[in-house]
């Protein structure tokens, strides 16, 4: 039916066929684009492509194939071919057809959301810059090349049967040498698989490598010394890895002249060289959150291990993330030099941030995150450039009122013990901030002055304003956004039916006082009654 429709459109460039039922593509269904640059095949059903069925489209730049049921891309030879799309199939192999002369124009191939177990094998020749193999269960398997007590194969031949010829490629299992050269990598994203190591010799065929996404794997390890990373890496993420040991030569950290992002976060790191970042001098944002690593003393500068960090003399770091790191103090001078705009210190419950330590930053930063940590008494006045602040599970039951002197855009108040916030504090705090957090206090339903405040204020987003509760005399919890406004009492005419619900109880008492008191100066009145009513004869 595809093939019908399109037999005569052989000036079409652009061509979407997504969301259709689309099983298989044999050789005669784009046979006639000629001038096709654009193709979307996503969303279908696809799980086999007949060999050359792309084959009259030379002009074809960017072809997406994303969320269909292909097992495998074998013999991929399509060189002119710019952007490649296959993520969301079931892609266990990618093999491009090996000893190709002519170069490949492909920039970005993306097999991400696939089932593949080894990195594809790439063309020879190309141009590739963009990489993407997240959420696969890739791994690198070179250590089990030596492993004599495991009587697995050493060898994989892939066998192609095209009409009455068998094509057959044989490779070498374990044999990470035979990966293709990619000098031209810019972006390699690797995270949410089962890497536990790289293999020697992986990186120095990516000398333009840039970003480097690792996060998600199984690494124990890592040596940011290492000769093969590439001197162009400028970011370099290896969060939720098994890292227990981060290596690191002092001496040698000059290998790294352009690394500005490093992402170290929920490892197991409990010991590493203090001064490891003071030697990457390009450093703009470092995240060391949820690994227990505090910040060093003068002390520990000298050590070669140790269970902290130095934070001073770093020039260009601006963004510094110690969540969940089990810190206590901070020493003094801790950040000397070092201008920091963005700290975030949240969920360290027995951490207390010192008055001196807020003067060290506060001509600098601009982010702070207290979230659940022990802040009770500080004075923000200095931190004139605060915009952002969190204070957040603070157990706070008023406003500090150095906040009110600071010109904050972003707030987040949180679950604390707010039962109320004054007016005039309210009136100071939406002229200048503009998202608000509140959720999870426990404010007073009669005293929410400040909710009108912010309401008719109008520049103010609550964001969680649906979260947003207060309590009453009785134990159930009321969203603030959807009160009964007569539920305190507060407007000058009751509506009648609560007059009629106070005195009727008062009325139907009396009434029955009055029968009672009648009937007992007329004793025979009520034995009369009942003889009368209830004493007839029956009949049958």
């Amino acid at each position: 039916m595809a093939s019908f429709l399109l037999q005569n459109l052989t000036s079409l460039e652009y061509l979407s066929l997504s969301r259709n039922l689309l099983l298989r593509l044999d050789q005669s269904i784009f046979s006639s684009l000629h001038q096709l640059r654009e193709l979307n095949l996503e969303r279908n059903m696809l799980f086999e492509i007949e060999d050359g069925a792309f084959h009259s489209l030379q002009k074809l730049q960017r072809l997406n194939m994303a969320f269909n049921l292909l097992p495998c891309i074998a013999n991929f030879g399509l060189t002119q071919l710019v952007v490649l799309n296959a993520s969301h199939n079931s892609i266990e192999w990618f093999i491009s057809i090996p000893d190709m002369d002519e170069i490949f124009q492909l920039e970005t191939l993306d097999l991400s959301d696939n089932k593949l177990f080894f990195f594809p094998f790439l063309p020879n020749r190309s141009r590739l810059r963009n990489l993407m193999l997240s959420n696969n269960m890739l791994s690198f398997y070179e250590h089990l090349t030596n492993n004599n007590s495991l009587d697995w194969p050493t060898t994989v031949q892939f066998y192609n049967l095209n009409s009455n010829v068998t094509n057959v490629t044989t490779a070498k299992l374990w044999d990470e040498s035979l990966y293709s050269v990619t000098s031209s990598l810019d972006l390699l994203d690797m995270s949410r698989n089962q890497v536990r190591y790289l293999p020697p010799g992986f990186l120095n065929k990516m000398p333009s490598l840039s970003r480097l996404r690792l996060g998600k794997n199984c690494l124990e390890s890592w040596d940011l010394t290492s000769e093969e990373i590439p001197a162009s890496l400028y970011e370099l993420d290896l969060s939720n890895n098994l890292l227990t040991e981060l290596r690191a030569n002092q001496s040698f950290l000059h290998v790294l002249p352009n690394l500005t992002h490093l992402n170290l976060s929920s490892n197991h790191l409990q010991r590493i060289p203090p001064r490891v970042f003071t030697g990457l001098r390009s450093l703009t944002t470092v995240d060391l959150s949820y690994n227990k690593v505090g910040i060093c003393s003068m002390e520990k500068e000298s050590t070669d291990y140790a269970d902290c960090a130095v934070w001073r003399n770093l020039s260009m770091l601006r963004h510094l993330y110690l969540l969940e790191c089990d810190l206590q103090k901070i020493p003094p001078w801790a950040f000397q030099k070092t201008p920091i705009t963005h700290l975030e210190l949240s969920n360290n419950p027995e951490f207390l941030l010192e008055q001196d330590t807020l003067l060290e930053l506060s001509t600098t930063v601009q982010h702070l995150g207290l979230g659940n940590t022990k802040m009770k008494h500080l004075d923000f006045t200095p931190c004139r450039n605060l915009r952002s602040l969190d204070i957040s599970r603070n157990f706070l039951n008023h406003l500090p009122d150095s906040i009110l002197r600071l010109s904050l855009k972003w707030l987040n108040l949180r679950d604390n013990k707010l039962s109320t916030i004054p007016v005039d504090q309210a009136r100071t705090l939406s002229h200048t901030v503009q998202t608000l957090l509140l959720g999870g206090n426990p404010f007073n339903c009669c005293h929410l002055a400040w909710w009108t405040i912010f309401k008719e204020t109008g520049g103010i987003n609550i964001e969680d304003r649906t979260e947003v509760s207060c309590l009453h005399s009785t134990p159930r919890i009321h969203k603030v956004e959807h009160l009964d406004p007569h539920m305190c009492g507060n407007n000058s005419e009751e509506p009648t039916w609560v007059y009629i619900l106070l005195f009727l109880p008062v009325c139907l008492s009396l009434l029955g006082i009055c029968t009672v008191f009648y009937l007992s100066f007329k004793p025979t009145l009520l034995p009369k009654v009942i003889k009368e009513r209830c004493w007839r004869p029956t009949p049958y």
